[in-house]
């Protein structure tokens, strides 16, 4: 990201979204409520990729259909270009998303087997009523040539007569027909191979590069999020735990949960010795998610604190918020692991009394919000 990207507004700007599902038995009765999005917010400025990490089960993917408002969120914002999706109904959302479009995971699954390729990218454009016949051939030819593929090898194919390489760079080129200016990634390359990851991210930053695009780029591998991301946000069981510059968040991450996940990557060097498995226990029910931090059933340096108030986000870098009573650059609490509201002995437990942040805590940051 630029610096004369950083002057200017965010082109997305998420704000309080919550996003909650009914659960129901067999019967019919209401057995719960999953609190899929707890009141996360964000921005994305124009030309940034923010990278969006976490456990499967965290709500990145409901995130960010969220976003899109399929479905709609229970509460909070969603301004895009200036104009909150939230508040649009009908052909203004329809208008509006014209702007944001979604790469999915599978591309088999989002890419209709019974049309040939030149056809599904073309249909964005038919949907819009862009362009007559001869317009739209030409633009699907440049759009199949800027992801790397020959209109005339390609155009008139199948999906299953492509690899998964080259399905992948059919629903991009899809996604790039209505000159969007946010591409949402959902685990847009987790299903491909090493090899054909590499070419796809390096397609996804020629895009960036060329066409000034932004991306929502959400995966659960650490590794690959860091070679893609401007600002990288960790995310767990619907909230946001820490966000920050993605070099500074992986060399020195501020969130137990962060710090866990980042050991948990197997080590490539020569007697590494780095962890499988770093986190224990797991992760609590969306259904009854614990009061306080949603992360201190599993955390070492939980306290009473953690228990019973949930920590507000607070900006102890420049551009780096964590949500965390302990913090990673203050010494741990004097009584780590101690998650109950009482001792041993049954008398209430005093709440510990966190140390000082290094630096003054923002009340409002761009990140969390």
């Amino acid at each position: 990201m630029t610096a004369e990207a950083t002057t200017r507004e965010p082109l997305l700007s998420v704000r309080d979204l919550v996003q909650t599902f009914v659960v129901r038995e067999r019967g019919g009765n209401r057995a719960g409520v999953v609190q899929a999005v707890s009141g996360v917010s964000f921005d994305i400025m124009p030309g940034e990729t923010l990278g969006i990490v976490g456990e499967t089960g965290s709500g990145k993917s409901t995130l960010a259909r969220g976003v899109l408002q399929a479905p709609r969120p229970k509460s909070g914002s969603v301004v895009f270009r200036g104009t909150d999706l939230t508040k649009l109904r009908g052909r203004q959302l329809l208008q509006a998303r014209q702007h944001m479009q979604f790469v999915f995971q599978d591309p088999f699954g989002s890419l209709d087997p019974k049309w040939q390729v030149h056809s599904i990218v073309a249909e964005p454009l038919i949907a819009y009523h862009i362009g007559d016949r001869t317009a739209r051939r030409k633009r699907v030819e440049e759009l199949l040539d800027l992801v790397g593929l020959d209109p005339a090898r390609y155009g008139k194919r199948h999906p299953r007569e492509l690899s998964g390489g080259q399905a992948q760079r059919v629903a991009i080129a899809r996604s790039m027909a209505l000159d969007p200016s946010l591409l949402i990634c959902d685990e847009a390359v987790s299903s491909l191979d090493v090899l054909i990851q590499a070419q796809v991210l390096n397609l996804f930053e020629k895009l960036r590069a060329e066409l000034g695009l932004s991306y929502l780029f959400i995966a659960h591998d650490l590794a690959l999020v860091k070679q893609v991301s401007d600002r990288v946000a960790v995310m767990y069981l619907g909230k946001l735990c820490e966000v920050g510059p993605g070099e500074t968040l992986y060399r020195q991450p501020l969130h137990p949960y962060t710090k866990a996940l980042l050991e948990s990557i197997p080590s490539t060097e020569p007697g590494g010795t780095r962890a499988s498995a770093t986190i224990k226990g797991e992760p609590p029910s969306p259904i009854n998610p614990p009061s306080g931090c949603r992360f201190r059933t599993r955390c070492p340096r939980a306290t009473d604190l953690c228990a019973n108030e949930e920590p507000p986000p607070r900006e102890l870098a420049a551009g780096h918020v964590v949500a965390c009573h302990f913090p990673l650059t203050v010494p741990a609490p004097a009584r780590p692991g101690a998650v109950s509201a009482q001792t041993e002995s049954g008398a209430p437990a005093t709440p510990a009394t966190p140390a000082a942040p290094a630096t003054p805590a923002a009340a409002n940051v761009k990140g969390i919000g």
